[in-house]
C-alpha cells in the first residue's frame, strides 16, 4: 500500500541470534567476515572484547534493510551492500554501495535510518527507508 505524500517508503525488522553468528565465525572465521561484513564493520566490531554481539546486529541490520528495500538478498543487494558503521554521536549509520545506492534512489528513498540492540543471545535491528 502507498500512501501519498509519505515520508516512509519502507520498513523492516530482524532478530538474529548471536550464537547462530559465532557458529558461523568459528566455523567459517575470515571467509565468512568477508562474505557477510564489510572491511570497515570487521573493524569496528573486531576491536571489541567479543565483537559477536556487535556482528550480529549489523547482520540483523543488513537484513531488515533488504526487507525494507522489499528485495531480500540477490541480483540488486548483496550482504556487503550494506554497512552499519557510527555517526559522530556514536549513532549508527547505514553506509551502501553503488548497487545499493541505486537501488535507494529507484525505490524514491534519500537515506535509511538504521536503530540497533543487542544482548548476550539475541541481536534486533529495525530499518526504515525515508524520502
Amino acid at each position: 500500500m502507498k500512501l501519498a505524500g509519505g515520508n516512509v517508503i519502507g520498513v523492516g525488522v530482524d532478530l538474529t541470534e548471536v550464537a547462530r553468528i559465532r557458529s558461523a565465525y568459528a566455523r567459517h572465521g575470515a571467509h565468512f567476515l568477508a562474505k557477510v561484513f564489510t572491511p570497515a564493520e570487521q573493524a569496528l566490531c573486531l576491536a571489541k572484547a567479543d565483537p559477536l554481539p556487535s556482528l550480529a546486529a549489523r547482520f540483523a541490520a543488513k537484513e531488515a534493510v533488504s526487507k525494507a528495500f522489499g528485495t531480500g538478498f540477490g541480483a540488486e543487494l548483496s550482504l556487503t551492500s550494506v554497512g552499519v558503521l557510527h555517526g559522530p554521536e556514536g549513532e549508527p549509520v547505514v553506509e551502501l554501495d553503488d548497487r545499493a545506492r541505486a537501488l535507494l534512489a529507484k525505490r524514491g528513498a534519500s537515506r535509511i535510518l538504521v536503530s540497533l540492540t543487542h544482548t548476550d543471545e539475541l541481536a534486533q535491528a529495525f530499518a526504515v527507508l525515508v524520502r
